[in-house]
C-alpha cells in the first residue's frame, strides 16, 4: 500500500497536540480540590499520543519531489487534518468532565483553537482550571499549530506548511529561528501583560488568563461581563495595548522590539490601522453619546474600547450591545470584517487586504479618468520594504474578499432561520464567528441552540484557515480517498 506523502508531518503535530492538551495538568495542584479532572485531560492527550507516534513510525521516508500545485494541495491536508485534530481532541476534555454536550464541547474547541471567544459555557460555573485551559487553547491557537511544530522540529516541508497555516513573512532567514523569535515575543508580552493586570488588583487567575486571550486576539474572560465586569479604566487600557500587540503583523513588532520605529511607522498596513481607528472612534463615541444618552467622556471610553476589540478581532467588551445605536453597531459590523493584521494573530479580511482593495478601486478610477499614455507603478510598504501592487495581488485581493463576503452574506442568513433573529442580530454574530472575534449580541451563549452552533463553527474554522486552505485541504482529501478505493475496489471505507 502506497504512504500518504505527509503522513509523518501529521504524526508530528498529533504528538504536540497531545502534549498541549496534556499542558493543564501541570496546574492542577493550584487548584485544589479540581484533581478529579485528571483523567479528562490524560486520557485524550494518551489517545492522540499514540496515534502520532504510530503516524511518525509508518510514515518516515514517505515525502517525495513534487510540483509546486502537489506540494500545496498536501500542505493543506497537513494543516487542515492538523486544526481539526486539534479541535476533535480539545473538546474531549470537557465531555470527560461534565462540562458540556458533545457539540458544546466541540463548539467550545473551535472558538478557542480559532481565537474566536465565543463561548456557551457559564464561566460562573466553570472550574479554575477550564478556565484556565481555554485561554490555553487561544494562545496557542494564536500562534498556530504549525509554527509550535516548526520552532521544535523543523523539516523540510515546514516552509510549505508554515505558509499554508496563513504565516507569510519569514522574520529571519531560519525557520526555525524565525517561529522561535516569535515565540519568545509572544511570551515577553504575556509576561508584561500578565504583571500589569496583577498590578492593577487582577486576581492571578483573571490576569495569566486575560492576558493570554488579549495577545492571541481570543477573546474569553474569566468573568460574565468580561473586561467591563471590573469598571476600571486602567484594566481597559492595558487591555487595549495588549489587544494592539496581538492584532499587529509579526514583521512589525520585531521592528518595534529592535526601536525602528520610523520604519514600523511607514508600513501601510500600521497606517491604516491607525487611521482607521482614528476615523471611527469619535463617531462610535458620537453615536452612544446620542442613543444611549451617555456623557462625552464616558461614550468615548466605550467607543474606543470596543472598536479596538472589534478591530483588533478579540472580542472583549465593556458592556451589552443590546440596546447600541444602529450606527455604532454596524461600525462593529464593519471593524470585524477588516480584521487586524496579515500576519497576526487576528482574523477578518486583514488589514493589508481592505487597503489594498481600495487602493486598486482608486487605481481603476483614476485609470478611467487620466491619459491614456501615462503610466504608473503602484506599491505599498510591508515591514522588508516596498512591494509593488501587481496583477497576481490584485486578483489574489479581489477573489479572496468575494468569497469572503460571500460567505458572511450566506452565514448571515443562515443565522436568521436558525437563531430566529433580525438580519442585523445575524450579520453581527456571524461576523464575528468568520472574523473569529467572538463579541456576541445576545445569541451566543449556553442555550444556543444546535443548528446555530453549526453554522457558527463552520464560520469560525473556515475564518481561521482563510477559506481557501479548506477548500484545498478538502478536495486533496477526497482525491487521495478517489485514489484509494480505486486501488481497493472491494474494500469498504
Amino acid at each position: 500500500m502506497a504512504k500518504l506523502k505527509n503522513c509523518s508531518n501529521c504524526g508530528k503535530l498529533a504528538l504536540l497536540i497531545s502534549a498541549l492538551v496534556a499542558a493543564p495538568l501541570l496546574s492542577l495542584p493550584f487548584f485544589p480540590g479540581e484533581g478529579r479532572y485528571w483523567l479528562s485531560f490524560a486520557a485524550p492527550a494518551l489517545a492522540s499520543s499514540l496515534f502520532g507516534g504510530l503516524l511518525c513510525r509508518f510514515g518516515r521516508g514517505a515525502a517525495g519531489e513534487s510540483d509546486r500545485q502537489e506540494a500545496l494541495k498536501r500542505s493543506s491536508l497537513t494543516v487542515l487534518f492538523a486544526w481539526l485534530w486539534g479541535i476533535g481532541w480539545g473538546a474531549v476534555p470537557f465531555v470527560l468532565s461534565g462540562q458540556l454536550t458533545f457539540l458544546q464541547a466541540l463548539f467550545e474547541s473551535v472558538s478557542g483553537w480559532t481565537t474566536t471567544g465565543l463561548s456557551v459555557m457559564d464561566v460562573t460555573k466553570t472550574p479554575g482550571v477550564f478556565l484556565l485551559y481555554r485561554s490555553f487553547m487561544q494562545y496557542c491557537g494564536g500562534l498556530g499549530f504549525v509554527m509550535m511544530m516548526v520552532m521544535l522540529i523543523p523539516n523540510k516541508q515546514a516552509m510549505d506548511l508554515y505558509s499554508a497555516e496563513g504565516h507569510p513573512d519569514k522574520l529571519t532567514p531560519n525557520l526555525k529561528k524565525t517561529a522561535q523569535l516569535i515565540f519568545a515575543m509572544y511570551t515577553a508580552f504575556l509576561a508584561v501583560g500578565t504583571a500589569a493586570y496583577a498590578l492593577l488588583g487582577m486576581p492571578i487567575l483573571d490576569s495569566v488568563c486575560h492576558a493570554m486571550c488579549a495577545l492571541s486576539t481570543g477573546g474569553f474572560s474569566t468573568r460574565l461581563n468580561s473586561i467591563g465586569e471590573y469598571h476600571s479604566l486602567p484594566i481597559e487600557a492595558v487591555t487595549m495595548a495588549l489587544m494592539l500587540i496581538g492584532t499587529t503583523n509579526f514583521a512589525v513588532l520585531l521592528l518595534l522590539v529592535r526601536g525602528r520605529l520610523r520604519q514600523a511607522s511607514q508600513v501601510s498596513e500600521t497606517r491604516f490601522l491607525f487611521l482607521l481607528l482614528l476615523i471611527f472612534i469619535p463617531v462610535t463615541g458620537l453615536s452612544l453619546a446620542g442613543g444611549l444618552h451617555m456623557g462625552p467622556g464616558e461614550a468615548l471610553r466605550h467607543g474606543a474600547f470596543n472598536v479596538v476589540s472589534a478591530l483588533s478581532t478579540t472580542g472583549y467588551a465593556t458592556m451589552s450591545y443590546a440596546q447600541w445605536p444602529p450606527l455604532a453597531l454596524g461600525i462593529l459590523i464593519l471593524m470585524m470584517l477588516v480584521g487586524g493584521g496579515m500576519g497576526s494573530t487576528a482574523g477578518g479580511l486583514k488589514l493589508t487586504r481592505v487597503y489594498l482593495l481600495l487602493r486598486i478601486m482608486g487605481l481603476n478610477i483614476k485609470r478611467r479618468l487620466r491619459s491614456q499614455r501615462s503610466v504608473e507603478a503602484p506599491s505599498y510598504t510591508k515591514a522588508q520594504g516596498k512591494t509593488r501592487i501587481d496583477e497576481a495581488l490584485c486578483w489574489d485581493t479581489v477573489g479572496f474578499t468575494g468569497c469572503y463576503l460571500l460567505l458572511f452574506l450566506a452565514g448571515s442568513l443562515l443565522l436568521t432561520l436558525t437563531a430566529d433573529c433580525g438580519l442585523t442580530e445575524a450579520m453581527f454574530e456571524f461576523a464575528s464567528a468568520l472574523g473569529t472575534v467572538g463579541l456576541s449580541i445576545g445569541l451566543t451563549g449556553p442555550a444556543t441552540g444546535a443548528a446555530t452552533m453549526l453554522v457558527e463553527i463552520c464560520g469560525m474554522l473556515l475564518g481561521r484557515l482563510e477559506i481557501f486552505i479548506v477548500l484545498i485541504g478538502c478536495c486533496s482529501g477526497l482525491q487521495t480517498l478517489k485514489s484509494a478505493l480505486k486501488r481497493h475496489p472491494g474494500r469498504s471505507c
